[in-house]
């Protein structure tokens, strides 16, 4: 091999490197095929800025309140609690089981609970999806697509990836545009496409105020403006959390009962390699999928 070439080789083994420093498996499902590779970079990139997947597949206790709804969510066994009001739904999200009480007597009519039951996965689908988009670009059902660079509301470059769905949540009929940061690689941005064909978003909303919770980041802002408000309250990541959580319908302090995550990182920008070469694609691994 002449000296050309060995420049040429070691050139392809860094590129190499570099392609899969970040990338993480994705969903048994992820449309890798119909994805391109682009697109599967950015993701990659999006979930290194937010602390990794591994601190991702390790996190288990979430929670926020999301509108006039209080969510606990056990990510590892699909336990969840909702509170709305004076309703309390406690139930099983992956297997759809689940009881709930109104004003803290417990719903017994099959009708009526099955309506609260329906009523609480789809505020943990919708509200998780919220919270958690960023999260979940590579999962079963997504299809990836790199639109190109464009600018945010807030007049920050950023790489724009097309989400679309194949069968799978209770509205895969939808689309979002995910604007991924060009300096910070986190999302600063979705638009939101009721018909995946629509031509013009049917909104636009931020993704800011990004904080550490424990090993991981999370956004509690979706204004069209920084600064206007927090859609995204009562956000916490815990270690641990007493089965009572998600077994009594009695009020509860999560801070005083469980364990909080610490921090791990200072709350500064995130910035992380921007190469555009392709990441390697990783085996899928089988977690729930709801859009």
């Amino acid at each position: 091999m002449n000296a050309n070439g060995r420049v040429l080789w070691v050139a392809l083994v860094i590129t190499g490197t570099a392609m899969g420093a970040y990338a993480y498996p994705a969903a048994e499902g992820f449309d890798a095929e119909g994805s391109d590779a682009r697109a599967i970079e950015l993701a990659d990139l999006t979930m290194q800025a937010m602390g990794g997947y591994e601190a991702w597949a390790a996190t288990r206790y979430l929670t926020w309140s999301f509108g006039n709804k209080r969510h606990v969510w056990d990510k590892h066994t699909g336990r969840y609690r909702m509170t709305r009001g004076e309703l309390v739904v406690l139930m099983n999200v992956v297997t759809g089981e689940g009881k709930a009480w109104r004003k803290g007597e417990p719903i017994t009519d099959a009708e009526q609970l099955a309506g609260a039951l329906r009523q609480a996965k789809g505020a943990w689908i919708n509200d998780g999806y919220w919270l958690l988009m960023p999260y979940k670009l590579k999962d079963s059902g997504v299809t990836l697509k790199y639109v190109g660079e464009r600018e945010t509301l807030d007049g920050r470059t950023a790489d724009v990836v097309r989400l679309t769905f194949k069968r799978v949540g209770r509205t895969p009929q939808n689309a979002y545009h995910a604007y991924i940061d060009r300096e910070s690689r986190l999302v600063r941005q979705w638009d939101f496409f009721a018909k995946a064909n629509n031509k013009k978003p049917n909104f636009q909303g931020m993704w800011t105020g990004w904080r550490w919770h424990g090993p991981i980041k999370l956004s509690n802002f979706r204004g069209k403006q920084p600064g206007q408000n927090d859609r995204m309250k009562d956000l916490g990541v815990f270690i641990d959390l007493p089965d009572a959580v998600f077994e009594d319908p009695a009020p509860v302090d999560l801070d005083d009962i469980g364990q909080r995550a610490e921090n791990e990182k200072e709350d500064t920008p995130t910035t992380q390699p921007t190469t555009t070469q392709p990441a390697t694609t990783q085996p899928a691994t089988t977690r729930p999928s709801d859009q």
